[in-house]
């Protein structure tokens, strides 16, 4: 698509895992494994899977905050790997991340007023007065005010840290922003708060996000398509709407068989895979979900099955789905 901005091609992360007394390699946690897709400008592309699968490792290889084993990661035509230097913090200004825990994310002995500023001064030749003006305007587009820029991190609620960590990654106006699990450790009335608030700024800032969450809830809310990871690997990926009306993956139909219906008339059973999630140590040879897969059989075992489209916009990767 000519209006895509991030375009990620065949990436890999391998972790490798030493044994011994010389500590040599033995072998390597495949966490991200070919994994490939594209997200459009002012688009929300919602990544989707168990935990443990892959998505948090996935996004902090985009950003190089872990360098990728291999692959490619276009943003604006320009492959983000090959950045170095400048080049590199030129990048990390137009694409940021919100990570998942705000109590981690926020220096403790910081007032606010710094956390949000700092990467106005790492990254700007503006002079303190017009960096508090941005620190003030960027911490009353996430609803807070001026007094709350001479706080500390622990004066504030787990939702109000949220908005600073918010607050911090829009204050470079980036193109980009990766949300790691943004509203997992708020309690559900907070988190509709910062749902809503990211909805308003994206249309406000003409963001494009990425999505990391295992609550479909909050992917159907805020995205417009969606990828399902299982071990490392997208499994499918359609329209949101489509998706959820007519999964094709056996995994993606049992997770969207769990979701809880707001409905005591309406049955629905929910699909109970046996067994356990493989370890990505040494994930089943062929298709990885063919362990656990109700539909299963022989050939699974032996090639992994590649994304193919199924209808406009919906690829699935397994050798049972037309």
């Amino acid at each position: 698509m000519s209006d895509t901005l991030l375009s990620v091609n065949n990436l890999v992360k391998y972790f490798p895992v030493k044994g011994g007394l010389l500590l040599r390699t033995t072998g390597y946690i495949k966490a991200v494994d070919d994994v490939s897709f594209g997200i459009s400008s002012n688009e929300t592309f919602g990544v989707v899977g168990e935990s443990g699968c892959g998505k948090t490792t996935l996004a902090r290889s985009i950003l190089r905050l872990i360098e990728p084993s291999g692959g490619e990661v276009l943003f604006d035509g320009e492959n983000v790997l090959d950045l170095e230097g400048d080049e590199l913090k030129g990048f990390r200004r137009e694409a940021q991340i919100v990570f998942q825990n705000p109590f981690s994310a926020l220096h403790p002995r910081k007032m606010i007023k710094d956390i949000v500023g700092d990467p106005l001064k790492v990254n700007s030749s503006l002079s303190d007065e017009e960096i508090m003006g941005e620190v003030l305007q960027s911490l009353l587009d996430v609803g807070l005010t001026e007094e709350h820029m001479y706080r500390y991190p622990h004066e504030f609620s787990g939702g109000q840290r949220q908005r600073v960590v918010v607050a911090r990654a829009l204050i470079m106006r980036p193109k980009l922003v990766l949300l790691d699990e943004p509203t997992a450790a708020l309690d559900v009335s907070v988190q509709a708060k910062i749902l809503n608030l990211l909805k308003r700024l994206q249309k406000e800032y003409s963001l494009t996000y990425m999505l990391i969450s295992h609550d479909f809830s909050i992917i159907d809310y805020l995205c417009d398509r969606i990828g399902v990871m299982y071990l490392g690997k997208l499994i499918e990926v359609a329209p949101k709407e489509e998706l959820l009306k007519s999964p094709q993956h056996p995994y993606t139909k049992a997770l969207i068989s769990a979701i809880p219906v707001p409905d005591v008339k309406r049955k629905s059973e929910p699909i109970i895979l046996e067994g356990e999630v493989p370890s990505p140590l040494n994930p089943p040879s062929g298709c990885r979900f063919r362990t656990r897969c109700p539909e299963a059989s022989e050939s699974c075992a032996v090639e992994t099955p590649p994304m193919m489209e199924i209808s406009p916009g919906h690829y699935v990767a397994c050798g049972h789905c037309k």
